[in-house]
């Protein structure tokens, strides 16, 4: 039997970052991995990654798996094994493993699990329905084989699995018609929930999937809300046409093997369900064994590739007896800055379980906005969430955007500093940057965001003006497109100075009208036909079409029909009457006035 002095089980972004540390301190392994290539849910991530600039930030992530796979497999202290499926660890420190049909078995002094994680499942009617998949199935289908197992999908969880799956749909082609989140908040990161929402996906929260409509595949789904126990609201469930059920609730370690190989495991919700006890140098209750990524606890790709690395330090302190401490203590202080943000007090709070403390390395802080220079070709910053990145910062070449030492901080831009030169929008993952130069004589502005979709605008194209919820603000005229080898190219557009803060997205004009006036379903083609029979009174313009009648009283598109009114008239928007506002301001019951009150 051939004995190594290491062996690692699975090759994600933990198992490669730890062969190549291994390998850097004179220790050779052997990787394990049951696919024809390494770099585990890596391969499937079309998204670009946050983090620093150390660890990757601002790289899709299927690049990264061609970074790491590329420097691993010329090294000669590693070997790899493809499609070797690992299927039982016994004493020892023996493996057994199946490759090419045939039975393999090896030992190593150290061995390095990496297993990751499997999706969690949710039960309701008719789930075993074909048509309904994990995420992670869906995002293997479509980013590595090609293959779209659907046209209409419905997302079940708005964590960041959920969220980024609904976005690459969308880049593919695919009509994704609603995440619904059981829980009253979005899981997953503001600026991935944003750019979703601005592409005109609605995420209903307090949601959830009841059933799967259909005989031998999804047909439909019928959705309900739920209350604060997650049970279903009686009167609130409604179908949604959709032929894909896409499941994505949370992650689960996969075990089986650490339990195997005499690693004593335990409950710990809030690192996403068992998980083997191990020490803050990932070394297990297996003096020999040690563990890294998604088995170690559910969080991002580059949490797992530090986690990697500290294993193979201590691995490699123990096999070779060699002082590794500082870049031990190095690595540690790092995992310890990604996780002293808001969104790790669940990771913080798990690992305390297991005995490890997790020091808060700076506080992360809500930086104040610097005063803005209006009329100047300058940056625009929409990332207002304490989320672990510093793309932007280290993108700049002008220092105009400060973070600080804990990037968990939001970020602050400095518009005396600032050229518009577009490189931090052109960086940044959560694409929460966009450019803008206000032309005030003009009553006009340019604006330039970023764009992953096809195929491109061009130069001079009436297009829609979308926003933050996906709605229709005005037309835009495109000015320019900027393209970058990154795929992340800026388009530049201009449009009403009115609506600088409004569009956040650009999209070709529909066959359908889009609607204006949500709570009463008004479509832009009946205000301007309303206008064009001659009305250019708002007050008449609203009695006509019941614009802004609605429950919101006209505080999502009163100012939306005001500029359709400018743009038809050619009266400016600051001369026209914007009509009465009239109690009660927000919406109430009639049994209210019914019942009466105080006359005093």
């Amino acid at each position: 039997m051939k004995v190594y002095q290491s062996a690692i089980v699975g090759g994600g972004p933990a198992g490669m970052m730890a062969a190549i540390t291994l390998a850097k301190h004179d220790v050779k392994s052997v990787i394990l991995d049951e696919n024809e290539n390494i770099g585990g849910q890596l391969v499937k991530q079309t998204h670009k990654f946050f983090g620093d600039h150390a660890h990757y930030a601002s790289t899709r992530g299927f690049e990264i798996a061609q970074k790491l796979e590329s420097e691993i497999l010329k090294n000669e202290k590693i070997k790899v094994e493809n499609n070797a499926t690992v299927i039982g660890i016994y004493p020892n420190n023996t493996i057994v493993y199946v490759k090419d049909g045939k039975e393999h078995k090896i030992q190593a002094k150290k061995l390095l699990i990496a297993t990751g994680a499997m999706e969690k499942q949710l039960p309701f009617v008719n789930s075993d329905l074909p048509g309904v998949y994990g995420a992670g199935a869906v995002q293997t289908l479509m980013n590595e084989y090609g293959i779209m197992p659907g046209k209409r999908f419905l997302i079940v969880g708005s964590g960041n699995i959920g969220l980024i799956l609904a976005y690459q749909l969308i880049q593919a082609g695919v009509e994704v018609r609603a995440i619904v989140e059981a829980l009253g908040r979005i899981g997953g990161y503001e600026v991935h929930a944003n750019k979703i929402k601005r592409l005109g996906v609605p995420i209903l929260l307090n949601h959830t999937v009841v059933k799967a409509i259909g005989d031998e595949s999804v047909k439909g789904a019928v959705i309900a809300k739920v209350d604060d126990k997650f049970r279903t609201i009686a009167g609130t469930q409604r179908e949604v046409v959709v032929d894909t059920i896409a499941i994505s609730v949370g992650l689960t370690p996969l075990t089986e093997l650490a339990e195997q190989a005499g690693c004593e495991v335990k409950f710990i919700p809030e690192l996403g369900g068992y998980v083997p006890i191990r020490n803050e140098r990932m070394k297990t209750t297996n003096e020999d064994v040690f563990i890294a990524g998604d088995l170690s606890s559910i969080e991002e790709a580059t949490t797992a590739m530090i986690e990697g690395k500290i294993a193979a330090l201590e691995m490699a302190r123990e096999i070779n007896n060699i002082d590794v401490e500082d870049e031990i203590n190095d690595e540690l202080k790092t995992l310890a800055l990604f996780r002293s943000g808001p969104k790790s007090v669940k990771i913080r709070t798990g690992l305390e379980k297991m005995g490890i403390k997790t020091p808060i390395i700076a506080k992360p802080v809500i930086n104040e906005e610097k005063k803005d220079i209006v009329g100047k070709l300058r940056a625009v910053l929409e990332c207002d969430e304490e989320i672990p990145c510093n793309s932007c910062e280290a993108s700049c070449p002008f220092g105009a955007i400060h973070i600080g030492e804990n990037l968990n901080s939001t970020p602050v831009l400095d518009a005396t500093k600032c050229t518009g030169c577009a490189t931090c929008v052109n960086a940044c993952p959560g694409l929460a940057i966009f450019v803008m130069k206000e032309d005030v004589k003009e009553g006009m502005v340019t604006l330039g965001i970023p764009y992953e979709l096809l195929p491109l605008p061009q130069k001079g194209q009436k297009m829609w003006g979308l926003g933050k919820e996906g709605n229709y603000v005005c037309d835009v005229t495109v000015e320019k497109i900027v393209k970058y080898p990154n795929k992340t190219n800026i388009v530049y557009a201009r449009l009403p100075i009115e609506f600088k803060d409004s569009v956040r997205h650009f999209a070709f004009p529909k066959k359908e009208s889009p609607i204006v006036c949500r709570c009463e379903e008004v479509s832009l083609e009946r205000i301007e036909k309303v206008i064009d029979e001659g009305v250019t009174d708002f007050e008449e313009l609203k009695r006509l079409t019941r614009v802004t009648m609605g429950p919101c009283g006209g505080k999502n598109c009163k100012l939306v029909v005001l500029g359709i009114l400018s743009r038809k008239t050619g009266i400016p928007i600051s001369e026209l009457s914007h009509g009465t506002s009239r109690p009660p301001v927000k919406p109430v019951e009639f049994s209210v006035f019914e019942k009466g009150g105080d006359e005093r």
